[in-house]
């Protein structure tokens, strides 16, 4: 005889048959997709990160806090703490007329290479972009100068474009239209030598902003300009209504890229104004960057030179922060 406990089947869980209960993962338990790290995967990426780690501790992080406080000791032909003076250092660098100075002639400057480098990349970048055939070889054209080194850019400028010599390419240019030939670096009134810095830059800089404006103009759909086009909208109306409102954040992008480089120049001014281990001394033109390398490494005034540091990148700082504010750089929707 069976019994009733034989014939009866025995109920599953409710809800969750014993197929399922048996694939479905418990909770805790790594899923599939999901691999497991073993030590050897953990012992790789340490092993392949900590180069780089251990790179920018020590010659970043550790130098940018050995800096900071070197700034608040009288650190005179030695690196070496100890001898601290608090905030003196930032008071005497802020009352020193040669560095207002220089900080007065860095804003000029950047005041008027940061529009003209923005309005000729943006404006070649127009150009190239309307180049269907081409194209990629004019933008690699234009692009090969921010690969050289502003170094040897410099001493092309200095030595073969201006170098104040009737040989020198621009006088001999000049020459051909009947002009006389010019010293440009020893020039001061006018002071010509703002044409040799200003063109230098021009041709380092504006070929790799203008690849940054082709990446935004080709990101734009062209169905907007053919609905507009529909429209009868042509030209300047396409270039106002459509182009630059949809480069904005490419634009803003490039302002503040223009306007942290301004405020960094120090090789070109340096290379084209020193007369070997001299310095520069009787440079007509000093940037703050120039200004804090001869304090440190001409006058060995570390602590003097840390504190202009750190004063050269709280205005950095400062307007970049001012300039996102009035942009809206970083703002969602914009």
């Amino acid at each position: 005889m069976t019994s009733a406990t034989d014939t009866v089947p025995r109920p599953e869980r409710a809800g969750r048959p014993r197929a399922l209960a048996r694939n479905t993962p418990r909770t805790g338990r790594r899923g599939p997709g999901r691999p497991r790290v073993g030590r050897s995967g953990r012992l790789a990426f340490v092993l392949l990160t900590a180069p780089t780690l251990i790179g920018l501790g020590i010659f970043k992080y550790v130098a940018i806090g050995w800096s900071l406080l070197l700034s608040l000791s009288d650190a005179r032909g030695t690196i070496a703490l100890g001898d601290w003076v608090g905030l003196d250092n930032y008071r005497t660098l802020l009352s020193d007329h040669d560095f207002r100075g220089s900080l007065l002639q860095i804003l000029l400057f950047t005041a008027f290479i940061v529009p003209v480098t923005f309005a000729a990349s943006l404006g070649l970048a127009l150009l190239v972009h309307r180049i269907r055939r081409g194209r990629a070889l004019l933008r690699t054209t234009f692009l090969i100068p921010a690969a050289v080194s502003y170094v040897a850019a410099s001493l092309l400028w200095k030595m073969c474009l201006f170098n104040g010599l009737p040989t020198g390419i621009a006088n001999l240019i000049g020459g051909w239209f009947g002009a006389e030939p010019v010293a440009w670096l020893q020039s001061s009134s006018p002071p010509l030598y703002w044409v040799v810095l200003v063109t230098l830059r021009l041709w380092l800089q504006v070929g790799f902003y203008m690849v940054l404006f082709l990446s935004g103009l080709q990101a734009i759909p062209k169905e907007l300009y053919e609905a507009a086009a529909l429209d009868g909208a042509t030209g300047r109306r396409l270039l106002t209504g459509i182009t630059l409102p949809l480069l904005r954040n490419t634009s803003v992008a490039v302002l503040m890229l223009l306007f942290i480089a301004a405020f960094q120049a120090f090789d070109e001014f340096y290379n084209l104004f020193s007369s070997g281990l001299s310095g520069t001394g009787t440079a007509p033109v000093r940037t703050p960057l120039v200004h804090l390398y001869n304090t440190a490494m001409g006058s060995q005034n570390y602590g003097l030179g840390s504190a202009g540091a750190f004063v050269l990148t709280a205005l950095i700082v400062g307007v970049t922060l001012i300039q996102g504010r009035l942009t809206g750089f970083g703002r969602s929707g914009e």
